[in-house]
């Protein structure tokens, strides 16, 4: 990056002006190729040249998948939990904090409801900006939420995982998320009602270990980090070398732990098929 810093930048200012934003560009994380931010972003941030999902946002996945971009939100039960007095570096009450102020969100996960295609659904939907995402019991909390909407209301049920596992800040009770979690997906199946998880980058830990795989249907995004634990970790503990790609979810599609990899410009007219497929109830 020192390069695009110390040269390339000094360069286009000194032909088009001093007043050239930082953001003008970004590196995409595998080609390594600049892409002007604003054909990144018309592109969904999917880079142009070597197609790699750059991650989205949650107001760029709100308003790439729900019609019109309509999403009502549903409250769910948040507060300072803090149930260990965890301190690192810094207090775990404090990077709540933070987080908070960073996000303009509460904690790691939003529920809300709108129309896919028509279709009416109810969605969790995880922040990656919000501490990695992490499955704090919160999660749960949204869970049970969404879960109780999607049942009155007959409504189908998504899940996007975005998010590196269990919240260790909160220890044990972050690791009961993963059973609550699936208490509440069980109540949705019971209702004979569908069950969508798409997964992005990444999808890890906890998270993967619980509600993410449990789906009806599995959509990946492209290259999505598909996991429990990483690869390096694996490979240390077994002592042999993992294949090209192991985790990724063009891997998992070729073994059977997805359905489908789908571009991120066809998301939602797969979803909105699926849902077509599942339920009639457009509607």
């Amino acid at each position: 990056m020192n390069w695009l810093k110390n040269f390339v930048r000094p360069k286009i200012r000194a032909l088009i002006g001093k007043n050239v934003p930082d953001s003008l560009w970004e590196k995409c994380p595998e080609c390594e190729r600049m892409v002007f931010s604003k054909e990144l972003n018309e592109n969904l941030r999917v880079c142009p040249h070597c197609g790699y999902h750059l991650r989205l946002n949650l107001q760029e996945r709100i308003l790439n998948l729900f019609d019109n971009g309509d999403f009502i939100r549903i409250k769910y039960q948040t507060q300072v939990h803090d149930p260990l007095k965890f301190k690192d570096n810094k207090r775990y009450i404090d990077r709540l904090k933070s987080a908070r102020e960073q996000t303009m969100e509460e904690d790691s996960v939003i529920v809300g409801h709108g129309r896919i295609g028509g279709y009416k659904t109810v969605a969790v939907l995880f922040n990656f900006d919000f501490m990695g995402g992490s499955m704090g019991t919160a999660v749960g909390e949204a869970f049970f939420a969404a879960a109780d909407f999607a049942v009155n209301k007959g409504y189908a049920f998504l899940v996007m995982p975005c998010s590196g596992g269990a919240r260790m800040q909160e220890g044990i009770f972050s690791l009961m998320q993963m059973p609550r979690t699936l208490i509440a997906v069980n109540r949705v199946k019971a209702a004979e009602l569908p069950y969508i998880v798409l997964l992005t980058n990444p999808t890890t830990g906890g998270v993967s270990a619980s509600f993410a795989m449990q789906g009806d249907i599995h959509i990946a995004e492209p290259g999505a980090i598909i996991a429990f634990t990483g690869q390096r970790v694996i490979e240390d503990t077994i002592h042999e070398k993992l294949p090209e790609g192991f985790q990724k979810s063009e891997y998992l599609l070729q073994h059977g732990m997805v359905d489908a990899v789908v571009n991120r410009k066809d998301l939602k007219a797969t979803i909105s098929k699926v849902l077509e497929l599942l339920t009639h109830k457009r509607y």
